[in-house]
């Protein structure tokens, strides 16, 4: 067969901006932290944002201001111990095997030293929150280090992914107010959901080397329904969004809020295309702008 038929592989880490300019080892350690691909932190950060905006205190500026940095830091630091423990596999998916750990252009010495500097900036983070909300987000720590050795044991690591990546929410809430709580768990519930879709979606693009290595992941058990899975977990992400808003401010009107999103997430499902290789990072990477609609709504929940 020749090489011409072999499907486009988009590659993991690209060189483009500001990381492009950089010397050879300051632009491997920022592929290692992904500061080439901000998908990831303004995926960790939209739930901040809503946990914030969500309490009816305002814009918040500042808070939200430290909770982003700390997107950005703690988003990086995972993919670092991400890439740490996953090196062997990355090696062997052809995706990944570019990674600066897994090619060996960065040594895992090097790495953890990166790690502990970017855990650094979180602890900085850390320090300006009032001690509930302190105490929350240490209680991630164990979810999130035992996050890379999920696709090893359970077909749906994006579960696990699910409870780590939306944890910004519980901390931005607990930073405001401690009441509510039917509300933040259902809140909470539908931000895990909206993962797990947007998680298998992402995951498409790996399902025949992750068959071939033995990584388990949903899109693999899905099989050919991965179009039905991931709108039956957007259509309950929305639903429990829904109840949030609805334990929050009981009136049908707040609800409308949710459409913008909810119509965001539709044209995702429906236009998501497993034979084409760009197509579902595309729709992967557009799930920034379902974050900023369900925090817009919730900024006009909270607050109106």
């Amino acid at each position: 067969m020749s090489d011409t038929a072999t499907p486009e592989i988009v590659p993991d880490s690209e060189h483009r901006g500001l990381v492009a300019r950089l010397p050879q080892v300051p632009r491997d350690l920022a592929q290692l932290a992904r500061f080439d691909r901000p998908i990831g932190w303004w995926l960790l950060f939209w739930p901040c944002a809503w946990g914030v905006w969500l309490t009816g205190a305002g814009w918040q500026v500042e808070l939200v201001a430290w909770l982003l940095l700390g997107s950005i830091a703690m988003r990086g630091a995972g993919c670092v111990y991400n890439d740490i423990v996953d090196a062997d596999l990355d090696r062997k998916v052809v995706r990944t095997a570019i990674r600066p750990v897994a090619s060996g252009r960065i040594s895992k010495k090097l790495a953890w030293g990166w790690l502990f500097a970017l855990c650094a900036v979180g602890l900085l983070v850390l320090w300006q929150l009032r001690p509930l909300a302190q105490g929350v987000a240490l209680g991630s720590i164990v979810l999130v280090a035992a996050y890379p050795f999920m696709k090893r044991i359970t077909w749906w690591p994006q579960a696990w992914l699910g409870m780590v990546f939306t944890w910004g929410l519980l901390v931005g809430w607990t930073e405001l107010r401690a009441d509510n709580w039917d509300a933040l768990a259902a809140m909470y519930a539908g931000a895990a959901l909206w993962v797990i879709g947007y998680d298998t979606i992402y995951a498409m693009q790996d399902r025949e080397d992750d068959a071939l290595v033995g990584i388990r992941s949903s899109a693999l058990r899905l099989g050919g329904h991965v179009q039905a899975g991931v709108a039956l977990f957007y259509t309950a992400a929305v639903g429990l969004w829904a109840l949030a808003f609805w334990l929050y401010r009981a009136d049908w009107v707040a609800l409308l809020a949710l459409l913008p999103a909810a119509g965001h997430l539709l044209w995702q499902v429906a236009t998501l295309d497993g034979d084409d290789p760009a197509n579902p990072l595309d729709r992967f990477r557009a799930n920034r702008w379902t974050g900023a609609l369900v925090a817009a709504a919730c900024f006009v929940v909270g607050n109106a």
